[in-house]
């Protein structure tokens, strides 16, 4: 019997193991911005906001560093100069003057370009719905319409994104890769550590890479 028992656990440990993401810890950077993006997440998008999700997508930009600085975009939110301008003009109340480097501009801005993408995205579910989403706030809404038409025109769903419109592109090949790598990566892989911080999306259905 003792045998037995220790061969159950050991089959639960390693169960546990390739479950990967979930037993992760949020960084120690998240810590003192958690607050606030779940205040920001709500007022945006409502009780029900999908805190989640937000954070997985900060997690993807900058893992939380707000100075984090690339070739073409800046803090938090990795806001490009001109996406930061067009938000900022869009919502001059709210946003004010752009400021990416400033981590609650940051999160406000991302929440409110999320949604301004999110409301324009026709879809099949919320997951497919989010992954589209964030695909345009990595590449571009415009992109997502001219890849929905090419699947459709190929006989695959323009309502979905995984295994449907996530193939049909004419973006250069490592605009390809790291525009489809972005839904997933937040999705998939970064969702499951914020657990704890309120709710998310339902991506169980998706297959892991």
């Amino acid at each position: 019997m003792p045998g037995l028992i220790r061969l159950a656990l050991l089959i639960l440990f390693l169960t546990g193991a390739a479950a990967g993401p979930a037993f992760g810890a949020p960084p120690k950077e998240a810590q003192k911005y958690e607050r606030e993006l779940i205040r920001t997440a709500r007022y945006v998008w409502g009780m029900d906001a999908p805190i989640r999700v937000m954070a997985a997508q900060i997690h993807q930009e900058s893992r939380w560093i707000a100075t984090a600085k690339s070739p073409f975009a800046e803090g938090l939110a990795q806001f490009t100069p001109d996406t930061a301008i067009w938000i900022s003009g869009v919502y001059p109340d709210e946003l004010g003057q752009s400021d990416p480097y400033n981590p609650s501009w940051a999160l406000r801005a991302l929440a409110r370009y999320d949604l301004w993408i999110y409301q324009r995205i026709a879809a099949a579910t919320p997951c497919e719905r989010w992954a589209f989403t964030l695909a345009a706030y990595n590449g571009g809404l415009g992109w997502i319409s001219k890849d929905k038409a090419l699947a459709k025109g190929a006989g695959a769903d323009p309502m979905r994104w995984w295994g449907s419109v996530e193939k049909y592109t004419r973006r250069a090949a490592w605009a390809k890769k790291e525009n489809r790598d972005y839904p997933y990566k937040i999705l998939i892989v970064h969702q499951p550590i914020y657990m704890a911080w309120g709710p998310g999306i339902d991506c169980s259905y998706v297959r892991r890479r």
